[in-house]
């Protein structure tokens, strides 16, 4: 018979790591934050990391509960949830973690090769329903969209469809790559995801207006946003830290692009799109 000896930090007199909590967007959180965790240890942090990714909409109500220590959003945080933070006296703060564009993405058997944004709302508010209507093969339109938690959801809703509501046949998806999958698998579906998601043997993204989805082209791509961290109030010790380093470390700003996203500084988003969403974020400390 084995035995199994643990031997805690506090018993033998070492000092247990400072532990980050971060919440929020599965667009951040499924790739992007997990992967900077990772190398913000093996730069020699001793910190340790909890990521939970459900919803940019999750961000705001841990942070305000006190649950965690960073949020994640993909989308900018809405009246009402400032407001919150402000009857608690706290302050919401923003950095921005990069910038992205939202790929509208078909099977890779469609013909389809450039949509214009007029065609993106039709084709999401049910008013399009046929492939021929937009240029493509007969078929009925199988629509794919992220949850009503999702950053991705909503930012989407207000810079492809004009604020509108989604179809009665939209089908909604939990994660970031749930879409994907859908698409993948038929010729007649599709989605959209962050432009990290938007590429793979099974799948392409159609010019939007001309413009491809390419990171040369943020400002000027029609479904541009920023990817977000959000703060109740400044943040401290290990958080502080970090967010520090994944805003402006080279390292970080690489794995950024790596990843599939766009590295921004504070002072370089200022938006040039009239789709792109409007406030500009602090610094980090």
């Amino acid at each position: 018979m084995g035995w199994f000896l643990f031997v805690s930090a506090s018993a033998t007199g070492l000092s247990e790591p400072e532990k980050i909590v971060i919440k929020g967007s599965d667009t951040l959180g499924a790739k992007m934050v997990p992967q900077l965790a990772e190398a913000y240890k093996a730069a020699g942090n001793e910190v340790e990391f909890e990521i939970a990714a459900e919803g940019s909409s999750t961000a705001f109500t841990n942070l305000l509960a006190g649950t965690c220590d960073i949020g994640m959003a993909s989308r900018e945080a809405k009246p009402e949830e400032f407001a919150a933070f402000k009857a608690k006296g706290v302050k919401l703060k923003r950095y921005v973690a990069g910038a992205d564009m939202i790929a509208v993405i078909v099977n890779a058997s469609n013909p389809v090769k450039n949509l214009t944004l007029k065609q993106v709302e039709g084709i999401f508010t049910g008013e399009i329903t046929d492939w021929t209507e937009v240029g493509g093969e007969s078929g009925e339109i199988q629509v794919f969209t992220r949850n009503t938690s999702s950053g991705t959801y909503k930012s989407f809703q207000k810079m492809a469809m004009s604020g509108r509501e989604y179809g009665e046949n939209a089908q909604k998806m939990t994660g970031a790559v749930h879409p994907c999958w859908y698409v993948e698998r038929d010729p007649r579906a599709i989605g959209y995801v962050g432009r990290a998601y938007a590429f793979g043997e099974a799948i392409k993204a159609p010019t939007i207006d001309d413009i491809e989805v390419a990171s040369g082209n943020h400002g000027r791509y029609p479904i541009t946003r920023y990817l977000l961290y959000y703060t109740a109030g400044d943040p401290k010790g290990a958080a502080a830290k970090f967010l520090r380093w994944a805003t402006t470390d080279p390292k970080a700003l690489e794995i950024v692009e790596q990843v599939g996203f766009v590295a921004v500084q504070p002072d370089d988003a200022t938006p040039t799109s009239r789709k792109t969403e409007s406030e500009v974020s602090v610094k980090a400390p």
